[in-house]
Parts: structure tokens; C-alpha cells; sequence
């Protein structure tokens, strides 16, 4: 873990399990790292990256507010596989975000990427280990086949599951609205929501 960390703060890439697939990580406030990792994975730069934290105080680095209806969800699904979509602070690179304003976090109940991102001490990125539009990794010697030596460590954490990707919701329009489905079902997503509301908080 200490030579990932060395790597990372040298603007280089790590793989590393999550609960579904292989991730790639870089440090998302260096640009040259991001302009790198959208180049491996050959992903167009009008897609944002997502991230991922160990700490509400790297969410506070990466996310300039927190929804209130997001408070509920970070208590019942973090650590695991929710992505929120936070508004961005101003000084996160624009090549992170793809100029939306806006980052998609989430804190991994996988103990490697969530041990990654603490001993890093600050948001790692977490998009999937492959070229873009390719089928997802499960294993380091995947990740090892499919991106070779574009790749400076690769941390084996075994097979992973190698099931669907993280849930990604939002509620900046005000509107609590699933982005993209995944492991949580929206219908328990909106269930936390309204437990809160029948609990008398206000979250919208």
C-alpha cells in the first residue's frame, strides 16, 4: 500500500478491487494524472470521472454542498455501492468534471479501495480498470491484459465480484433521480428518503 500511495503523489496509476470490478485511481487534483487516465482508458473527456473517498472530510475536499436528502442515503448505503452527485467545488480540475459543475463520490465498503483512498489521505478516482466501452475487469491479471503497461501497480485484491457497477443517484435539480442503476435498487434508495420524511426532516 505505501508504494501505491508513492505513486499516486507522483501523478501515476494504481488499479485496485472494489466490490464489483477492478478501479483505476489517480490523484483527481492533478491534472497531468487525469489527462493520463482518460488517455489509457481512451474515455472521451465530455464523460466526468467518478471518485472515491474513506472520509466525510475527503468528501468536504471533493463536494462544495451536501443535499440534504443525501444525508439520509450516506447513513443507510456508505460505505457500499451508492455514487452521490455533488456540486463541485470551484478548484477540482475541469478535466475531472468535465466542466458539469458537478462530481459523482462515493466511499467503497471494499477494504482495499477504502484502505487505498485513507492512506492516500484525500479522493482517489474510481472508474472501471479498462478501455471504455470494453467489458469491466474482475481480476489484477485482467487489468493486466487489458491495459498492460499503461497500468504502474496493480494491488490484487483477488477475484472481485464482477457484478454491476455502483448505483449512481442525484437530487440537484431537487428531484431525487436515479442517473444510472446499479447494485442498490432505486426503489430502497427512495425508501431511505421517505423514512427520513416520515421521521418530520426536511430533505428536499
Amino acid at each position: 500500500m505505501d508504494q501505491a500511495v508513492l505513486l499516486l503523489k507522483r501523478g501515476k496509476l494504481v488499479a485496485y478491487p472494489t466490490e464489483s470490478w477492478y478501479g483505476l485511481a489517480v490523484d483527481p487534483f492533478n491534472r497531468g494524472a487525469v489527462d493520463r487516465l482518460y488517455a489509457v482508458k481512451q474515455r472521451e473527456k465530455s464523460k466526468p470521472l467518478p471518485t472515491l473517498v474513506s472520509s466525510r472530510a475527503q468528501l468536504d475536499l471533493l463536494a462544495r454542498d451536501i443535499p440534504s436528502c443525501y444525508r439520509a442515503l450516506m447513513e443507510k448505503f456508505w460505505p457500499g455501492p451508492l455514487t452521490l452527485v455533488f456540486p463541485a467545488h470551484l478548484h477540482i480540475p475541469t478535466c475531472l468534471t468535465a466542466g458539469t459543475g458537478t462530481v459523482a463520490v462515493r466511499y467503497s465498503s471494499h477494504p482495499v479501495a477504502a484502505g487505498l483512498a485513507e492512506a492516500f489521505g484525500r479522493p482517489i478516482t474510481a472508474t472501471s480498470a479498462n478501455i471504455s466501452g470494453r467489458d469491466p475487469q474482475d481480476t489484477a491479471q485482467g487489468v493486466a491484459g487489458c491495459l498492460g503497461a499503461e497500468v504502474d501497480m496493480i494491488l490484487d485484491g483477488g477475484r472481485t465480484a464482477g457484478i454491476c457497477a455502483s448505483t449512481v443517484v442525484s437530487c440537484l435539480e431537487g428531484t431525487l433521480t436515479c442517473v444510472r442503476p446499479g447494485r442498490i435498487a432505486f426503489s430502497e434508495v427512495m425508501e431511505a428518503v421517505q423514512e427520513m420524511k416520515r421521521e418530520g426532516k426536511n430533505i428536499l
